[in-house]
């Protein structure tokens, strides 16, 4: 028997995740006014309630699970003998994973027959969040843990995510651009376009004068670049600006009227680093940019 784990830094959105039956997730906690939540697909939380507070001055937080919590969240499934193939988000892009390791080398000594991989999607958000959804398909038609590894090893190098950020402070926070980055932005209206690199990181890739002009650039990368629309969908996000997401959205479908697009809110996890305005899109395309 097997069992295919991701964790909600994929953003996979609940609803999708329930079509393919995949329950087997590792909530990933936040903090807002000092409490902490733990971030479920969708299913009860409220994009609007969570940005609203950014915008009135509350500063969330993010944090590592520790050994324990996923000791305890993994446990059961070593003692009922599956096989384990776990879809992460980045490794680059957490701590996190020296807790996990820990907590899968103590549980690997108390059943050492199981067998547990876990696959690195070098991505976040929905560029993840496809891969699990591709992978469950696979799963659910009966294909092996193997052949679903092969699967990713294509589709991986090939999930992107092009992104605009509203406010740069947010991201310079996060350690995602320099302090002569976010000044420059801040001071000419200059929106940096963000970008999925192919060793799991984000970078700024282009820069862009208005928001008209970097709303065309996501849309028109999209365009060109996005691949097999028969098979994987492209994914529209926003942090609570649906108007421009929705402009986006649209932008897209009028080009790829072929192509299945989804429409949904970024998460809190994503949504701390990124800050509420962001719009961004994940799609299956041509390789990531190099680092």
């Amino acid at each position: 028997m097997a069992t295919l784990i991701f964790d909600s830094n994929s953003e996979l959105i609940w609803s999708k995740a329930q079509e393919l039956n995949l329950n087997d997730y590792i909530k990933m906690p936040y903090t807002i006014c000092n409490n902490e939540y733990f971030y479920d697909l969708g299913e009860h939380y409220d994009p609007k309630w969570f940005f609203n507070l950014i915008r009135q001055g509350n500063v969330p937080i993010t944090s590592a699970l520790n050994p324990e919590n996923y000791k305890e969240f993994f446990e059961p499934y070593f003692k009922r003998g599956e096989e384990i193939l776990y879809i992460s988000f980045s490794s680059k892009m957490s701590g996190t994973f020296t807790y996990l390791d820990t907590a899968i080398k103590e549980l690997k000594m108390l059943y050492p027959d199981v067998k547990y991989t876990r696959y690195d999607s070098k991505a976040i958000s929905m560029a993840t969040g496809l891969q699990v959804y591709a992978a469950g398909k696979a799963f659910n038609e009966g294909s092996s843990i193997d052949d679903i590894i092969e699967l990713l090893d294509d589709i991986s190098p090939r999930a992107n995510i092009i992104m605009l950020a509203d406010d740069l402070q947010y991201l310079k926070r996060g350690g995602r651009l320099n302090a002569i980055q976010t000044l420059v932005g801040g001071i000419l209206k200059i929106k940096p376009v963000i970008k999925l690199l192919d060793d799991g990181t984000l970078a700024a890739k282009d820069k862009v004068s208005g928001l008209n002009k970097a709303i065309n650039l996501l849309a028109q990368d999209t365009i060109e670049h996005v691949q097999d629309i028969d098979e994987y969908p492209i994914v529209v996000l926003d942090a609570d600006n649906v108007l421009e997401g929705d402009r986006l959205f649209f932008m897209i479908r009028e080009k790829l009227p072929n192509a299945e697009v989804w429409r949904q809110s970024v998460g809190p996890v994503i949504g701390t680093h990124c800050g509420p305005g962001t719009i961004a899109v994940c799609y299956i395309g041509s390789d990531r940019p190099k680092a």
